[in-house]
């Protein structure tokens, strides 16, 4: 199963094509270009580099959301174009489900983070065990107070990682909360274990279509839910 994944979730921009779990060609930016820019880009010099034409992939995959409701837009819109043109499937992948691959190694309680403004994150928080991941909460956006009151008492060694995890581990190390912040080259998000958890999702049947796809936001969009506060005043 050859897999084109997409991450544009958050700051960076990655794309990675996989084949049955082999990394065949992957490349990252985080030079703060907008990823209308850069997406395109990364695609077309990995299928180049890897002598590929989408035609000859199986799988289109997409960090989905939930993250940045601008680069999740751009992400989803150009996997759906591109599936859409080579009539392949579609895998919608969570972008914290695929964070809490980077460190599944690390025994423990994965704490996924992604910054989602006004001392929010999206998280979700998956049990690590002899490299295999349970998850243990849906995706959601929470408090930090709230999610530091959640893990207070769990006596489980904690790895943060995310966008939003250096944010995360200070709020969580300030209240008290004993964590640890994921190596640097594995604390972003990253299309390599979108890539990953998009094989585990076409093996169990849940691939859509490119009409299908959509992003997943947890929330409503800022300018939206600034119109609903002012139509409510």
């Amino acid at each position: 199963m050859r897999i084109l994944a997409l991450e544009t979730a958050a700051k960076a921009v990655s794309a990675a094509v996989t084949e049955e779990g082999k990394v065949l060609a992957s490349a990252y930016q985080d030079t703060g270009l907008t990823h209308s820019r850069t997406l395109m880009p990364l695609v077309e010099l990995l299928l180049r580099n890897t002598d590929m034409t989408a035609a000859d992939l199986d799988v289109i995959a997409v960090s989905a959301g939930p993250g940045s409701f601008t680069g999740v837009r751009i992400g989803v819109s150009a996997a759906k174009g591109l599936a859409w043109a080579a009539d392949k499937p579609c895998a919608a992948v969570s972008t914290l489900a695929a964070l809490a691959r980077n460190v599944a190694f690390l025994d423990g309680l994965i704490v996924c983070a992604m910054d989602a403004r006004r001392q929010q994150v999206y998280n979700a928080l998956f049990e690590a065990k002899n490299g295999r991941l349970t998850r243990l909460t849906e995706d959601r956006a929470i408090a930090l107070a709230e999610l530091a009151e959640e893990l207070r008492s769990d006596p489980r060694p904690k790895t943060v990682l995310g966008d939003g995890g250096r944010m995360t581990y200070d709020f969580l190390t300030a209240a008290g909360v004993p964590c640890r912040l994921a190596p640097a080259h594995l604390v972003k998000e990253n299309a390599v274990s979108v890539a990953l958890e998009a094989e585990d999702i076409a093996r169990a049947g849940g691939l859509v279509t490119a009409q299908e796809l959509a992003p997943v936001y947890l929330r409503p969009p800022q300018a939206e839910r600034l119109r609903r506060e002012k139509q409510g005043g």
